[in-house]
């Protein structure tokens, strides 16, 4: 999963603290790779995370990376309207208390 331009907080980590930087990196390659799960759902899923953090560039990133690893278009969007869900959700269900008396 190598990339070729790191985050720049993994860029300032690896300045700061190589060995730490490496070992994280040498981690989250080996979750991120085909397991049980097969990497081009784990890509989904932290796309999902990522788009409930707020974070467009990282969503952009990560649809990319599933692409990568095979996912297709109609996997990106049904992974887009889970996000939608699971992020919408909760506000809608908050904002009905709205109608408590």
């Amino acid at each position: 999963m190598a990339q070729a331009t790191l985050p720049a907080w993994i860029q300032t980590l690896r300045q700061r603290a190589p060995e730490f930087a490496d070992g994280y990196m040498a981690q989250r390659e080996r979750i991120l790779r085909d397991g049980a799960i097969p990497a081009k759902y784990k890509h989904l899923m932290t796309m999902i995370v990522d788009a409930l953090l707020s974070h467009p560039d990282g969503v952009a990133t990560i649809a990319n990376r599933a692409r990568a690893a095979g996912a297709s278009e109609a996997e990106i969007q049904e992974a887009v309207e889970v996000a939608y869900l699971f992020g919408g959700t909760p506000a809608l269900v908050t904002a009905v208390n709205a109608f408590r008396s």
